[in-house]
């Protein structure tokens, strides 16, 4: 599922100093205390984690926006109803096949960045600035072949920027503090949402500043991150060219040398096939199985969605502190992909908006606890930390993937029954993240 480098390629591999708010001393074994916290080793800067977040939720409230429901909206203003969904699902498939390619692309060509602005910052920002580009194509194009270029440049952009950010979380953090800071930069995907529901509401008579008002806000935050990491460049030199058998390369880690990284990779995937069927098809399900029309779904989508974000902040911030405290992790990602599947069956079920805004409660506090742990377990399997951005772009690819099928799929399944069968969608959906939770269980080297 994705690749690492042969004992030849760490010969060559850059030599990544300890992050330096974490020094160790030699020899030294890093026991957490009772508070989470192993002596000698400093927590990284708060003005850091606050950048991780911010640009975090930059990133997020940039692709979210348009995935729960502004590109919605915007295929029904130019396309009929009658062909709406297929029109939805050929734009939201597009761009993610070009955003589960990107992730480990550009995460290889940060690894290698020797830029004097470091080699992560030229992709944080530059990456966010084409993310806008492309939205602002999205906001004013008329066609859906002109929302399929616009999303594809800013998934391309957008992805550019998180497979570098994410990278910063094992280069920057010291691993007794990941969980905490991945519960804290996790969440920021679900604040996104509802602040993304929040700005289609606001702009629902001015659909383009929908659009281009979530990419400022991810061009401000890749701006704060870049302004307070500390960041240097690879070594000139230290790495291979990038050739297009590194770019073949850049997609595969043996599944026989290194199970752990797989494990992980097919449990991620499984997980995020259940959220992506929530994320990609509320604005639908709200007007087809509950009736509301195209005016009341955003406010509708924001009330739901505010809900969800306060129990994705109490399961971030309960998750983190319990997994950082007792050093485990696998027992986290298992439970809250349980409480994930829970939430999925009661939106399954769910004939009412008070039904519907109980379960996304549900799957947000399972979401939390997932988002809380994912990116620490992520960072404790990765087979050569010297190419943290390559291997967690290979990782992403798993939230990427399902992005692609599940539209791909949802037509064959809502089809079921006669049409609109939303609740085997979310069935399905449910029993991919009890699968998900099964196959992270597998992992030997995480406790």
């Amino acid at each position: 599922m994705a690749v690492t480098q042969d004992a030849r390629d760490r010969d060559h591999a850059v030599a990544v100093p300890p992050p330096e708010s974490a020094p160790q001393a030699p020899g030294a074994t890093a026991v957490p205390d009772g508070a989470g916290r192993t002596p000698g080793v400093p927590d990284a800067p708060a003005k850091l984690v606050f950048g991780l977040a911010f640009a975090q939720l930059g990133v997020m409230v940039a692709v979210l926006t348009p995935v729960m429901v502004t590109l919605a909206l915007r295929v029904a203003q130019i396309v009929p109803s009658a062909d709406r969904g297929s029109a939805l699902g050929q734009v939201l498939s597009l761009g993610a096949v070009l955003a589960m390619i990107g992730n480990p692309v550009f995460g290889a060509l940060s690894d290698r960045t020797t830029s004097r602005f470091g080699r992560r910052r030229p992709w944080v920002l530059g990456g966010m600035l084409a993310g806008l580009a492309g939205l602002s194509v999205v906001a004013f194009g008329g066609s859906v072949p002109a929302l399929m270029l616009g999303w594809a440049i800013a998934q391309l952009g957008c992805n550019a920027a998180l497979s570098a950010l994410v990278a910063c979380i094992p280069d920057l953090v010291p691993e007794h503090q990941r969980a905490r800071v991945s519960g804290v930069v996790g969440m920021m995907m679900s604040i996104a949402m509802v602040l993304g529901t929040f700005l289609a509401n606001a702009f629902h008579t001015n659909l383009a500043l929908a659009f281009v008002v979530p990419g400022l806000i991810g061009v401000a935050g890749a701006g704060f991150l870049c302004a307070v990491m500390k960041d240097r460049p690879a070594k000139p030199g230290a790495f291979e060219p990038y050739s297009v058998r590194e770019f073949l390369r850049s997609f595969w880690v043996s599944p026989r040398r290194h199970p752990d990284f797989a494990w992980n990779f097919l449990g991620r995937f499984l997980v995020f096939v259940g959220i992506a069927c929530v994320t990609s098809y509320q604005v639908y399900f709200l007007m087809d199985r509950l009736g509301y029309g195209e005016g009341e779904v955003s406010g509708k989508l924001f009330t739901g969605t505010l809900a969800m974000v306060v129990a994705v902040v109490a399961g971030s911030l309960l998750g983190g502190q319990l997994s950082d405290r007792s050093g485990r992790r696998k027992p986290y990602v298992l439970g809250s992909s349980l409480v994930i599947a829970v939430g999925l069956v009661l939106i399954a079920t769910a004939h009412s908006f008070g039904m519907f805004a109980l379960a996304l409660v549900v799957f947000g506090f399972g979401e939390g606890l997932y988002l809380s742990v994912d990116v620490a377990l992520a960072a404790a399997v990765l087979p050569n930390p010297e190419e943290a951005a390559k291997d967690m772009g290979v990782l992403n690819i798993g939230n990427a993937l399902p992005q692609s099928l599940v539209p791909i799929v949802a037509p064959s399944i809502l089809a079921v029954g006669g049409g609109g069968n939303y609740g085997a969608l979310y069935l399905f959906g449910g029993v991919a993240c009890v699968l998900g939770a099964l196959a992270v269980q597998f992992i030997r080297s995480v406790k």
